[in-house]
């Protein structure tokens, strides 16, 4: 077997406020930043693409109807035009990409919170739609489905991904770590809203130091920042904004290794790209005291059954005598 060495990059910023084609530059300026730095894979924040829902959790549901509106016009398919400018910087750069998207459904009420997973030859191999939306989020997003709950193998190594809370869900990592998974990018929004015992950037390291741990696996973690963009473009709605939306340590990325713990200094609150050299040969030894996937578990007792079946909303039947 091959366990491969290389460097990785992960993004702390803000997108361009619900404009998928500026954000969509911004993200492959990035990716040109990291490939001019040597790096193979580059993980962005969650619905990088083009901004998360920040008014459900400051305004009523009638006053933020206005706004879903807007984000589903600027929610995209992974098969539009705009999106081709991602996928050849993917190719032209030789880069592995993990990035979150507003994912425009069939139906007007329907967006998905998805990553995408994009390997060097500018290929869309993966897409997974977040599993439950978190709290407030359920007036935006619509469920994913156990059907994206894959790893997919790249030229640096298997990669899994879970957005934001669903890095929670124990059975969901479970999922992830027993397809294989060595290389896990956990991408996250900022969340200065939160309740005010609530550290949100220790709560991003600890979610990710449980799953490199419990999987003696590599955990890459990227998170959005608010920029002035976004509080300004909501002021009119709210004006207390600045006071609701500014709080320290509600954003963290950065690199988690098998043993549980930070590699190099992660940023927190503050924008950058940031790097880290990945062996996964280190995830092997640490399986000799824990390998929850194997010998330090009991599958005659635990039996996880996981329904991967895409969701069908209608099935046809043409019945003829």
């Amino acid at each position: 077997m091959e366990f491969k060495k290389f460097k990785a990059a992960t993004v702390q910023t803000a997108p361009v406020f619900l404009n998928v084609d500026k954000t969509i530059d911004k993200a492959i300026s990035f990716v040109k930043e990291a490939h001019e730095n040597g790096a193979k894979l580059i993980a962005f924040p969650e619905v990088f693409i083009a901004g998360y829902p920040y008014w459900n959790w400051i305004m009523t549901p009638v006053q933020g109807s206005k706004w879903y509106e807007e984000l589903y016009k600027n929610s995209v398919a992974v098969n539009d035009a705009s999106m081709q400018k991602l996928y050849k910087a993917a190719k032209d750069f030789d880069m592995n990409i993990v990035i979150g998207i507003n994912e425009r459904g069939d139906s007007f009420g329907e967006i998905y919170n998805t990553n995408l997973i994009i390997d060097n030859n500018g290929l869309l191999i993966g897409r997974h739609r977040k599993l439950v939306p978190t709290w407030a989020e359920k007036l935006t997003w619509t469920s994913g489905d156990g059907s994206s709950l894959k790893v997919y193998p790249t030229e640096v190594g298997p990669i899994g991904t879970l957005a934001c809370g669903e890095n929670t869900n124990t059975l969901a990592r479970f999922t992830l770590l027993s397809q294989g998974e060595l290389i896990h990018i956990a991408n996250y929004i900022s969340l200065p809203v939160a309740p005010p015992d609530y550290d949100m950037a220790e709560a991003i390291k600890i979610r990710a130091a449980a799953h490199s741990f419990e999987g003696k696996l590599f955990t890459i973690v990227s998170c959005s920042t608010i920029s002035q963009e976004i509080k300004d473009a909501l002021r009119t709605d709210v004006p207390n904004v600045d006071e609701l939306l500014d709080r320290k340590s509600s954003a963290f990325s950065g690199f988690i290794g098998p043993n549980g713990a930070v590699i190099g200094n992660p940023l927190i609150d503050e924008e950058g790209i940031i790097y880290a050299d990945i062996d996964l040969s280190k995830c092997i030894q640490p399986k000799q005291m824990h390998d929850i996937l194997g010998h330090y578990n009991r599958f005659d007792i635990f039996d996880l059954r996981v329904n991967i079946a895409p969701t069908r909303k209608i099935t046809f039947v043409d019945k003829k005598d």
